[in-house]
């Protein structure tokens, strides 16, 4: 089966698909907890403002994450994979963690997480601390309230107006002490989100590392684990290493989660990633493989989906969510690409081929005469016959 592709020069290539697809093993089991950050699905007929007000389709939206269920992943809802802070806001994120709590409910077994942050707090008005505490407070009684569990995700509006490494830790040890049950924390760096520069109050990795963990430490009985997402393995080990006891590392890191998750030896990451939306078959595979002792067929399965992960994850890192909708689309998750904000135009013609050359390296186009319908549409939209 052949397509023509562009190619980066502006020439087009005659590719050949040469993979097969990889469906995954629905009922595997894992050694690792394995978070899949799920997005959203738009409605393209929705009558608002696309650009303003997301209009979502929920059934659709609904039906990826019984996708995802299946395939053994638990699901952290609401994250920056589902638009958060960029066209999609905390009424809508409501929405969206009381209809999925609602839906694992009726799955045995389901486990889902939901983002808690500040968003409703544009960070231009918040003026103090207690400002952010509100409303982190806020989404954690909104999200405990309906019998969920919390990420506590990373503030803008804290970003903001915290001064120090001490206005973390008061914010921090407030929510946490208060929290009814275990959170996850998110460390996101700034190549996901530039108004995070700075985080936890200082802009060298070890200060910034040194606040975390005696955070961890005050709260280890209320830490499930922390998911960081700074895209650098020795960052990522560091933390890792000096975790206390029972709180688990869960890697953020959509360019080397592969040797993460599979460990040194000593220790290894779980993993709470957004690349797991767009290759869960695959992952799902490998990680069945990893349990069951082959490490070699955990690499040979997962080792060709990081091409893809950081070519979808690469600068401007924060429209990654455009190559994970993409691949949604092309295996029929979806019938459109359309996303909220309209954020499929935040990518060129010649990046989604390149996606579309590796998901088919990956076998992760699980439909192939359908993806390739799909792709020559999208290509004819760029005046490529």
């Amino acid at each position: 089966m052949q397509i023509n592709l562009p190619l980066q020069d502006r020439t087009i290539e005659s590719y050949r698909l040469s993979a097969t697809p990889i469906l995954g093993m629905p009922g595997a089991t894992f050694n690792r907890v394995a978070y899949a950050a799920a997005h959203v699905v738009a409605d393209p007929f929705g009558s608002n403002d696309p650009w303003s007000v997301a209009a979502v389709d929920w059934d659709r939206t609904m039906a990826f994450r019984h996708h995802l269920w299946r395939l053994g992943f638990r699901i952290a809802e609401a994250m920056d994979t589902s638009q958060r802070g960029m066209g999609f806001d905390w009424g809508n994120a409501k929405e969206l963690i009381s209809r999925s709590l609602a839906e694992a409910r009726t799955v045995p077994g389901a486990d889902l997480a939901s983002g808690a942050g500040t968003d409703q707090l544009a960070p231009q008005v918040a003026a103090s601390l207690e400002d952010v505490i509100g409303a982190y407070e806020e989404q954690f009684e909104f999200i405990e309230g309906q019998g969920g569990k919390a990420i506590m995700m990373a503030s803008r509006a804290l970003a903001t107006v915290a001064r120090g490494p001490d206005d973390y830790a008061l914010v921090y040890d407030r929510i946490l002490s208060q929290a009814s049950n275990k959170v996850v924390l998110h460390w996101l760096g700034d190549m996901f989100d530039p108004a995070l520069k700075g985080y936890w109050g200082a802009t060298g990795f070890a200060p910034a590392l040194d606040t975390v963990v005696s955070i961890i430490e005050r709260h280890k009985d209320k830490v499930e684990g922390i998911k960081i997402s700074l895209l650098e393995t020795e960052k990522e080990v560091a933390l890792r290493d000096r975790l206390p006891e029972g709180v688990m590392m869960f890697t953020g890191d959509d360019f080397n989660y592969a040797e993460l998750i599979a460990g040194d030896g000593k220790r290894h990451s779980h993993a709470l990633l957004g690349i797991f939306d767009a290759i869960a078959p695959v992952a799902n595979a490998a990680l069945g493989k990893l349990a069951a002792g082959d490490e070699d067929g955990f690499h040979a399965l997962l080792g060709p989906t990081v091409p893809l992960s950081r070519k979808i994850f690469e600068a401007p890192t924060q429209y990654y969510k455009a190559g994970v909708v993409f691949l949604a689309w092309l295996n029929g998750h979806q019938d459109h690409f359309h996303m909220v904000g309209g954020m499929q135009s935040a990518r060129s013609i010649t990046h989604y081929a390149e996606i579309f050359r590796l998901a088919d390296a990956a076998g992760l186009l699980s439909a192939p005469d359908k993806a390739v319908q799909r792709m020559r549409a999208l290509c004819a939209t760029a005046g490529i016959a």
